[in-house]
């Protein structure tokens, strides 16, 4: 006869169960949503999901971005009649226009450039203040001196190559103002190369991680200091004063809804930016380190759910999927230039980012290691950080947005974007510097 067990019935979380059950014809596959919450079911099927693979694919490797680039570059180069129409287009009609747009209506240009963008930059503020929570990347006074001093001489390196061949070509008056464009870094893509040409686990990619950040951070200073959009008035940012000490005080009156803190002091703060010269799309830069947050780990470029139930991250979590469709639409409406707009500041610009970014990132870590007694991170060689140093040279959506604010419409503006888009090719450099230096790439299942 048969024994039979008095086993005590097992817990058992109904998702994660279902989640290991196929239809038998494949129609159907059920995904646990937050199941260790006690969360709801969700129902995908196979065809749902790859295309959700494939959205996340294409989100996180900035493809809407480099679609909505090429696609201005073409229509700029095929259609330049029908472009310009489409960059003219006016949203607000006359009689009640901000003084910050055009006088004959809000233009398509400035909602992207001016107000849209100001999520983008939200975004990269976040990052910025997340890291130098406790706990944060640029907290931890053992890894983040190297690469913000190597931050800033992958900065100085560009823009004294700009401004050198500047002065060379007698040129500076017209052209100098564009020192900053070669200084710029665009993280995700920068990040990406870092990933394909060392691996995950290389200490070179949480380095370029780090040293983008920092550049990120005084980046966004340069382009408040440096390229304020009419005369200073420095009494308007008394606004974005008034802005921090309102979302501090939600803070404390427990408001937990970011909507709120981005209606109210960031409307203010974006208002007092755009009055007082500065400019607008760093508007809401002073609210971010408002909001409320519980400082995760891994946050930085994590696209992955996050689980974070803080409004910090709740407005990450919101506006990273749409702020790509606005960067698609900034390449589109910023990247629209003929290609034989090529001329002095494309090649300064480009010159100083394929040049300047490594010499300068290289450069200065060698000062620091040898004099000021900073050491690399475990693992990572000379060569590797030169590579790196390649990687960074991609300026791209910074460097472009740079080249819109230093410059007016017009033939020089449009050859600075045009050494913009064209520090993309940073990326098989980096590739092909790997490769002659015999950089390894760590795969996941290696060490270090």
């Amino acid at each position: 006869m048969p024994r039979v067990l008095n086993r005590p019935p097992r817990k058992v979380c109904l998702a994660s169960r279902a989640a290991k059950i196929t239809m038998r014809r494949n129609t159907r596959v059920f995904l646990p949503s937050r199941c260790a919450h006690g969360g709801r079911l969700s129902i995908a099927r196979p065809n749902e999901m790859k295309a959700r693979r494939i959205a996340d694919f294409v989100l996180e490797n900035s493809i809407l971005l480099i679609a909505g680039t090429l696609g201005g570059l073409a229509w700029a180069n095929l259609s330049p009649g029908t472009y310009e129409w489409f960059h003219g287009i006016r949203l607000y009609a006359p009689g009640a226009t901000p003084p910050e747009a055009s006088a004959s209506g809000l233009t398509l240009p400035f909602f992207v450039n001016d107000i849209l963008m100001a999520f983008f930059f939200g975004l990269a503020g976040k990052e910025v203040w997340e890291s130098l929570l406790p706990g944060g990347q640029l907290r931890d006074v053992r890894r983040a001196p190297l690469p913000v001093v190597s931050a800033l001489g992958g900065m100085m390196g560009p823009a004294l190559i700009y401004s050198t061949g500047a002065l060379l070509l007698g040129r500076f008056a017209a052209i100098g103002r564009g020192w900053a464009i070669p200084c710029a870094t665009d993280v995700a893509f920068s990040y990406m190369i870092a990933r394909l040409v060392f691996g995950r686990r290389h200490p070179a990619t949480p380095f370029l991680l780090l040293l983008a950040i920092a550049d990120d951070a005084f980046g966004l200073i340069v382009i408040a200091l440096f390229y304020p959009q009419k005369a200073f008035q420095p009494v308007w940012l008394l606004l974005a004063v008034a802005a921090v000490l309102l979302g501090f005080s939600m803070r404390r009156l427990r408001v937990k809804s970011f909507w709120w803190y981005i209606a109210v002091p960031g409307a203010l703060s974006w208002s007092g930016f755009a009055l007082s010269g500065i400019h607008p799309a760093l508007g809401l830069l002073p609210v971010i380190p408002t909001l409320p947050h519980a400082r995760t780990a891994d946050a930085v470029m994590h696209w992955g759910p996050t689980g974070g139930k803080d409004a910090l991250e709740r407005f990450e979590g919101f506006w990273k999927k749409p702020v790509e469709v606005i960067l698609a639409l900034f390449g589109l409406v910023n990247a629209g230039v003929a290609l034989s707009a090529a001329g002095a500041t494309t090649y300064l610009v480009l010159t100083g980012l394929i040049f300047g970014k490594p010499a300068g990132i290289t450069l200065t870590a060698a000062f620091c290691v040898a004099f000021l007694g900073l050491k690399l991170p475990k693992g990572l060689l000379w060569k590797e950080l030169f590579t790196l140093g390649c990687a960074a040279g991609i300026g791209f959506t910074v460097a472009l947005f740079v080249a819109t604010v230093a410059f007016p419409r017009g033939a020089v503006q449009d050859a600075s974007k045009m050494g913009a888009l064209a520090s993309c090719i940073a990326a098989p450099i980096a590739f092909a510097v790997g490769k002659l230096m015999g950089v390894r790439r760590l795969t996941e299942g290696h060490g270090g």
